[in-house]
């Protein structure tokens, strides 16, 4: 079983948890034993995923960037386990186009959900570990756009740029009450994200297949020649949370197979 040092199981909260690397990182750290707070605004994916896992699963149904409910999900976990000690920022959406031509309203809802959303989980997850006056973790989940520029991802890279500096804001805030923050910076990650971009949706038609649609993305930029699969950065994320990882805090862990050197 997963456990604290006092001998007590651990308790985490995971957003964007009925999919892609939220529900992986549930799914890793089940089998460790930590009981689990998945928050997602997709019911059915959550409940899906809830019911594959073993152990305590607490579900919260919601958006990330709506304040109102995580203040009943900050109630709920407490009503719940009486605790927390570890938090995943995951949830996020993703969206493309040229600055000039970018509707503001798309790239409104970009931030709200991939910059605010993780604010607020911050929000609710720090005062809740620094309660239990145990310390503990938080992994924000990132992205490699947020330290390279490519055309077409201002609002997404934007987002990810800005939530590594908020996990460093974090992380200094947190830190005397030894609660460590930390982001994780994947590169091509094949997860369901992906069906929602166009031009994703025009490579798996010309290729024939999602898998052939990854690997035509992955040969373009990354050196390594492929992408992450969802399991490789929940155990990533898992590393972080850890006590192996117990001198590391304010970092941004950069995992993209080379893709930005």
């Amino acid at each position: 079983m997963s456990e604290t040092r006092d001998g007590k199981i651990r308790v985490a909260l995971i957003t964007g948890a009925a999919s892609g690397i939220g529900a992986a990182t549930a799914k890793r750290l089940a089998a460790d034993g930590t009981v689990l707070a998945l928050v997602d605004r997709d019911a059915a994916g959550l409940a899906t995923v809830a019911t594959s896992l073993s152990g305590v699963v607490l579900q919260r149904v919601h958006d990330v960037a709506d304040e109102t409910a995580w203040r009943a999900t900050a109630a709920a976990v407490l009503e719940r386990f009486g605790r927390l000690d570890y938090a995943v920022a995951n949830a996020g959406i993703s969206d493309a186009g040229p600055i000039a031509a970018f509707p503001f309203e798309r790239w409104r809802k970009v931030m709200a959900a991939n910059l605010d959303g993780v604010f607020l989980t911050l929000k609710c997850a720090i005062p809740l570990i620094k309660a239990g006056g145990r310390g503990g973790a938080i992994v924000v989940v990132s992205s490699v756009s947020g330290v390279k520029a490519e055309p077409g991802v201002a609002a997404y890279g934007a987002s990810k740029a800005a939530a590594v500096q908020l996990a460093k804001v974090a992380a200094k805030e947190g830190a005397p009450d030894r609660i460590r923050v930390n982001a994780i910076l994947p590169g091509g990650v094949e997860t369901p994200i992906w069906r929602e971009m166009p031009f994703f949706q025009d490579l798996v038609a010309q290729h024939g297949s999602e898998a052939a649609a990854f690997q035509a993305m992955a040969a373009m930029a990354t050196p390594l020649g492929r992408y992450a699969s969802a399991d490789e950065v929940a155990a990533q994320v898992a590393h972080l949370l850890s006590d192996a990882s117990g001198m590391l805090t304010g970092a941004a862990v950069v995992m993209d197979g080379g893709y930005s050197l």
